[in-house]
């Protein structure tokens, strides 16, 4: 069964001129703009924070862009968003992860070429995706012992909580994915 867009995407040509100058930015940053944005701009407001926020989120701040795409392939794995994962996978891969260890992020973290630090990070945010009110001080002062300060938790966590947002997104109305499968 194929689904389905429940949202039309709004094109360039169709956007009122406030979108099509995000959509500008947008394209600066990805050479193209993706369907989640493209959907987005149904509500321009929510568009513009949207991609306010990923560029903060993402461009920005002290962890590494990598660091940051990973926390993405896997906090979209634990909800199952397939066109997230496909995109930050194929981040990845640009950035010469090859798809074998893009894989391990999703299956087994512990199997992972990453750092000791980068796996904690990750099997943390997969946690706090999954079950945040199991999560341990034991396991977060774990993670401070690799020299993580609270600004870069709340970094990572603001990370997971931006894919998370997306993910329900996407999956709630069906978006296409317009990256290719890695």
């Amino acid at each position: 069964m194929i689904n389905m867009a429940r949202i039309k995407p709004i094109e360039k040509e169709e956007a009122n001129e406030e979108v099509r100058g995000i959509y500008r930015d947008i394209e600066a940053a990805f050479g193209m703009v993706p369907n989640l944005f493209k959907t987005y701009a149904h509500f321009p407001a929510l568009l513009r924070v949207n991609w306010e926020k990923t560029k903060a989120l993402m461009m920005r701040g002290e962890l590494p862009r990598e660091l940051k795409e990973s926390i993405a392939v896997v906090v979209s794995a634990a909800n199952t968003c397939n066109y997230c994962v496909a995109a930050h996978s194929m981040a990845l891969m640009m950035m010469g992860f090859p798809k074998e260890k893009i894989d391990t992020l999703t299956k087994n973290i512990e199997k992972s070429e990453l750092s000791r630090r980068d796996q904690k990070i990750l099997q943390y945010v997969r946690k706090a995706t999954l079950t945040p009110l199991k999560i341990t001080d034991s396991e977060t002062r774990e993670l401070k012992s690799f020299g993580i300060t609270d600004g870069q938790m709340v970094e990572i966590l603001g990370v997971m909580e931006l894919f998370t947002g997306y993910n329900k997104f996407l999956d709630a109305l069906a978006v296409e994915i317009d990256f290719p499968a890695v």
